[in-house]
């Protein structure tokens, strides 16, 4: 993890997780080109409306460690979605004996809490978490330099995930996969029309995501909300540039055509047209993704 300057910042206000638990088919060759990864946890899955995640209510001010209640993790995948937000915020993770393993700020808690599960589940007994309201880095930064400076205080230590050259916690670069070209370059004459490409890249790839922009440097934030909610649920998609007009000239015309919808992103599932990102976050925020990749 970063280290982080302790030298006094603006306060933030923090809403605060409550304490209520609850083919094998070779004849179509695509082009790839790989591109700079991001992590995960650096790419927000804030609601695009005002509704909020009813595990959460808004507290007025910044509350201390020692006030915020711990929250369990979840067993199941589906169930972060409901239980944690994807606001940003700051968060201290707990294990099963109760002590406190280490302090993260995330731009996304879900996904980041998610993915300690994945990595370090032993050391996932419980949770407290605060999300940070007009997330700045320096609001950020205080929220996490405040439930710092309170555990040391108490404590005389150092969470161990937090100590220097620990890389228990520390985020890995997800294994990103490269954005699908359709055409190996534009002045190339096509033997089969695009339309027919790109049918067949939608039948034969269980998701597909055409997107403005590569999945590791989305264009948009529609776009780039999209690719989010995919890598939180863990889920193996292809994704296509659709501004890319050297591999991929022609694609937007084509495709708008193709599925009759306007917009992009655009997401396919086992060949058929979800939506774009409105409609992936409606169900995203309701818990019904995991039923549907699941299909």
């Amino acid at each position: 993890m970063a280290a982080f300057n302790l030298s006094p910042l603006p306060s933030s206000s923090l809403r605060v997780l409550s304490s209520h638990h609850p083919r094998n088919t070779p004849t179509l060759s695509f082009y790839s080109r790989f591109t700079p990864s991001l992590s995960f946890p650096s790419v927000s899955l804030r609601p695009l409306t005002s509704k909020k995640p009813r595990s959460c209510i808004i507290s007025s001010a910044l509350k201390n460690l020692s006030e915020v209640e711990p929250v369990s993790f979840p067993e199941k995948p589906e169930e972060f979605v409901a239980k944690f937000p994807s606001d940003a915020g700051v968060y201290a993770v707990f294990d099963q004996n109760d002590d406190l393993q280490f302090i993260g700020i995330s731009r996304n808690i879900a996904g980041s809490l998610f993915n300690h599960k994945k990595s370090v589940s032993e050391l996932c007994g419980s949770v407290k978490v605060g999300v940070v309201n007009e997330p700045d880095r320096a609001a950020l930064t205080q929220a996490w330099k405040s439930w710092m400076e309170e555990h040391i205080k108490t404590t005389g230590k150092v969470p161990p995930g937090n100590e220097s050259g620990n890389t228990t916690w520390a985020r890995q670069p997800p294994k990103t996969k490269p954005d699908l070209r359709l055409t190996p370059g534009r002045h190339v004459q096509l033997t089969v029309p695009l339309e027919e490409l790109i049918n067949k890249l939608v039948k034969e790839n269980r998701v597909v995501a055409f997107i403005k922009g590569s999945r590791s440097a989305p264009m948009c934030g529609f776009s780039q909300r999209v690719i989010a909610i995919l890598e939180s649920q863990g889920v193996d998609y292809e994704s296509v540039d659709v501004l890319d007009e050297e591999y991929n000239y022609g694609l937007r015309d084509t495709l708008k055509q193709y599925s009759n919808w306007p917009t992009f992103p655009q997401v396919f599932v086992n060949g058929e047209l979800v939506g774009g990102c409105d409609i992936l976050t409606s169900m995203y925020e309701k818990g019904e993704l995991a039923g549907l990749f699941k299909n």
